[in-house]
C-alpha cells in the first residue's frame, strides 16, 4: 500500500486529497496520513506567488517530516487583489520520488464584507465566520460552500485541483517542464 502524506490536519484538505487520488488511481490502495507543518508564508497569503510558495513549502516540509512516504501533498489557500476585487483560490502541489505536479483551483471573487476583513489582516476562514456567524468554517464548507449555498463545498473545490496536479503522475511518458 502506498502512503500519501498531506501537509495539513484540516479534514477538508484530507478529504479532497483522498477523493482526488481515488479518482486518478482507481486500482491503487493508499494509506493517507496528515502532518501539521508550516507553510513559511503569511497565515493569509495575499498574492498568487506567495500562495504557490506556501503549497510548495508545505509539501516539502511534509516530505522532510515523512521521507519514507510515496507522495507528499501541499494545499494552500490564498487571495489576491485584482482590479479592485479580492479573489480567492488555492494551489495544490504533489511530489513523489519520480514526479511533480501542481494546479490551481478556480477563482472566486469575494464580497466586500469579507474582502474588507481579509484586507485588514484577518484570515479568510475567520472573516467567513464573522460575516456569516459561524465557527471554524474553514474546516467545513469554507467560503466557496457558504457563498454558493452548498453547491461547491470547500472539499469539492479542492478536488479538481488535486486531480489536475496528478496528471503528470498518470502520464509519465509525457514531458513536464
Amino acid at each position: 500500500m502506498q502512503t500519501v502524506v498531506i501537509s495539513s490536519k484540516n479534514p477538508v484538505k484530507r478529504a479532497a486529497t483522498e477523493n482526488g487520488f481515488a479518482a486518478m488511481f482507481k486500482e491503487t490502495a493508499f494509506n493517507f496520513e496528515t502532518v501539521s507543518v508550516p507553510s513559511g508564508v503569511s497565515d493569509q497569503p495575499m498574492t498568487d506567488a506567495e500562495t504557490l510558495r506556501g503549497a510548495k513549502n508545505r509539501m516539502q516540509n511534509a516530505q522532510a517530516a515523512r521521507p519514507d512516504a510515496d507522495y507528499w501533498v501541499g494545499i494552500e489557500g490564498g487571495c489576491s487583489l485584482e482590479n479592485g476585487q479580492l479573489l480567492v483560490y488555492a494551489w495544490v502541489t504533489i511530489q513523489s520520488n519520480t514526479s511533480y505536479g501542481e494546479s490551481r483551483t478556480a477563482t472566486l471573487r469575494l464580497p466586500t464584507e469579507i474582502a474588507q476583513l481579509v484586507q485588514s489582516g484577518m484570515e479568510l476562514g475567520h472573516a467567513d465566520d464573522v460575516v456569516f456567524q459561524r465557527t471554524n468554517s474553514k474546516q467545513h464548507d469554507g467560503a466557496t460552500g457558504i457563498l454558493t449555498h452548498g453547491a461547491i463545498p470547500r472539499t469539492d473545490y479542492y478536488v479538481q485541483a488535486v486531480i489536475f496536479a496528478l496528471v503528470p503522475f498518470v502520464n509519465p511518458d509525457l514531458t513536464w517542464t
